[in-house]
């Protein structure tokens, strides 16, 4: 079911376990982050969606990824998200694409 590799991916990524988000990708995943404004930055494949994660995750060891709701059906999900790391926080929406049982797509939008 997707909500579960959805969920398994969140629970990774709030691990930051890096190999565990990563199997959970597709070869040819895309992640389009928040930052910089307006548009943030698209990566394409595993070394460069790797690449950006292992520094945010360098940069943010204490961050926290909570859910705020989940909804979707079949290979679209959209994810409303807070992001906390020490003294900050942002608030923020994800669209992610599954296929064949992976995460595809994760989209990222912030308020603000």
């Amino acid at each position: 079911m997707s909500k579960d590799i959805v969920d398994a991916f969140n629970a990774a990524f709030n691990g930051q376990d890096l190999d565990a988000v990563m199997a959970l990708m597709t070869d040819d995943a895309v992640f389009e982050s928040t930052s910089p404004a307006p548009d943030g930055v698209r990566y394409e494949g595993q070394a460069a969606v790797r690449g950006a994660w292992s520094q945010l995750f360098a940069d943010s060891p204490q961050a926290r990824f909570t859910v705020e709701e989940l909804w979707g059906d079949g290979e679209r999900w959209t994810q409303r998200w807070r992001y906390d790391w020490g003294d900050g926080h942002v608030r923020g929406v994800d669209v992610m694409r599954i296929r064949d049982g992976k995460v595809a797509e994760k989209l990222s939008y912030v308020k603000g």
